[in-house]
């Protein structure tokens, strides 16, 4: 189980991006986390698995304290969080197959993957990763003749070589059609369903998250503002989120 108790996030330039938020995601669901740009999203997601220090607060993942981990301990917890970038975060000059491995950089020997030596069977887990997200035919191609979509999917297959309990998927389909959407959520469902990972997933459209969330909570100027099943995102809840925007985003969500 993930505990998010009392997190709050300021910049140093004032900025609050999370205002005391607290809530609970049991093992194996997939939670969609809703909100206009700026609500607080992606601040959270990267505070869960401090890529953003919290300002105080507490994340405690299956009885550990991540908030209070010390470097080595954070490196040994963040091999069980995968996390996938709307942007992908690739190397884009490198090979699909060398962005593929770099997921298994916390359980690798820091001197031999500054030489980029992976052993034999991380080379097989990432052809079963690729072969799984369906592009292993892309396996040596560099990342940036690659498509949007086919450069998610190197992001879902390096997450899948950290062999994660927690996955943190950022707005994850936010740059690509309706058609691309639906093919990377449908292996985070698969991956959510058939092997129990835990998905944690910023989302904007509504017929994207009835269709995959399986609970939904929503932030408002860093605000946790609902939480609760997707069938209770009414049209009036839905505007307690997103105000003024709610109109835009129910008729592209076809609520």
């Amino acid at each position: 189980m993930l505990e998010v108790r009392h997190l709050t996030k300021v910049f140093p330039n004032g900025t609050v991006a999370l205002r005391d938020v607290s809530f609970t995601v049991a093992d194996g669901e997939f939670l969609a986390v809703i909100g206009l740009s700026g609500s607080g999203k992606s601040t959270l997601l990267r505070c869960i698995n401090r890529l953003i220090e919290p300002t105080s607060g507490q994340v405690i993942w299956n009885g550990i304290d991540i908030t209070a981990a010390s470097p080595r301990e954070l490196r040994r917890i963040r091999r069980q969080i995968g996390m996938i970038f709307q942007q992908f975060n690739l190397v884009r000059r490198s090979s699909v197959l060398t962005n593929v491995l770099s997921g298994r950089l916390g359980y690798a020997d820091p001197w031999l993957s500054l030489l980029h030596y992976f052993p034999p069977e991380d080379h097989r887990r990432a052809v079963a990763a690729l072969e799984r997200v369906g592009i292993a035919d892309k396996i040596h191609s560099r990342a940036d003749q690659l498509s949007g979509g086919q450069q998610q999917r190197v992001g879902v297959a390096r997450a899948l070589m950290q062999e994660p309990q927690l996955i943190l998927a950022d707005e994850p389909v936010a740059s690509l059609d309706p058609v691309l959407a639906h093919s990377i959520l449908q292996y985070l469902e698969q991956l959510n369903r058939e092997e129990g990972i835990t998905v944690i997933c910023s989302l904007h459209f509504l017929d994207l998250i009835h269709r995959y969330a399986t609970r939904v909570i929503g932030l408002k100027e860093g605000v946790l503002v609902f939480e609760g099943h997707p069938k209770e995102l009414t049209r009036e809840r839905f505007k307690e989120v997103y105000g003024e925007e709610a109109e835009m985003v129910t008729v592209g969500g076809n609520l």
